[in-house]
């Protein structure tokens, strides 16, 4: 594809590993590396077909995670003296909890940063605190571009190949798409990904709608959110940047 997207909300090598081990429920300690590397791989092979621009810094984890699987593949050599080995994989487990407990702290200190926002120095009125209770009824976790990818991945395996050589041909642009998606937003409040995608009738519709919602998070129009870690992910107007009528 032409269109090249560049992201603001970088998420790295790092974070799809983490992604990966959580989805999976593994033991850190005990990494599958060739389950996860070809999992890896298929995440990388989706930006790839989306044209990302950050491609290459997962490539370089890539070559990381084949290097440790060709070392736990190969067998013994029997004439040397047996001694006790560091497992190929320790300095990537090392590097993961690092990484995971700079994640958490990074989160605890944006969580205190939220509580004292929420701390209001003037009197408000009742109907504004009315719409922050409201608000805060139902928790929703922002999804991550990994989550994403994992939802265009389900959409694209659900079009029948019958059916992509079915439908005449037509043309598909994302500033189409991202004028479609603003429609649809004015009408309701919340769009289900997996409806969206639903809607589309061929694969590459579904990578054009996809490339579309990418876009819109970027220009920072809609936000994508979760009830629930792994759940179904919902497309709603990003609040902050809708100028009221």
């Amino acid at each position: 594809m032409s269109y090249k997207l560049k992201l603001d909300m970088f998420e790295g090598p790092l974070d799809l590993l983490l992604y990966l081990i959580k989805k999976n429920q593994i033991d850190i300690y005990d990494i599958p590396i060739s389950e996860i590397t070809e999992q890896y791989m298929e995440y990388i092979e989706m930006m790839k077909m989306l044209n990302l621009d950050i491609v290459g810094d997962f490539l370089v984890m890539a070559a990381t995670l084949m290097h440790i699987k060709s070392k736990m593949l190969l067998p013994p050599d029997p004439s040397d003296v047996p001694q006790e080995e560091e497992d190929p994989r320790d300095e990537l487990v090392r590097r993961l909890l690092e990484y995971k407990k700079f994640k958490e702290i990074a989160e605890e200190l944006k969580g205190k940063e939220s509580q004292r926002q929420d701390l209001f120095t003037r009197v408000i009125d009742q109907e504004k605190l009315k719409e922050i209770k409201e608000d805060a009824r139902e928790v929703y976790f922002e999804a991550s571009l990994f989550d994403l990818i994992t939802a265009f991945t389900k959409a694209l395996r659900k079009v029948s190949e019958k059916t992509v050589y079915s439908v005449s041909k037509e043309e598909y642009t994302v500033e189409q798409k991202i004028h479609t998606i603003l429609h649809l937003l004015l009408d309701s409040s919340t769009i289900l990904l997996t409806d969206l995608f639903g809607q589309c009738k061929s694969k590459m519709e579904i990578i054009v709608t996809f490339m579309a919602i990418l876009e819109l998070i970027r220009l920072r129009e809609i936000v994508v959110l979760q009830k629930q870690l792994f759940g179904d992910i919902e497309v709603q107007r990003n609040k902050d940047n809708v100028i009221p009528a």
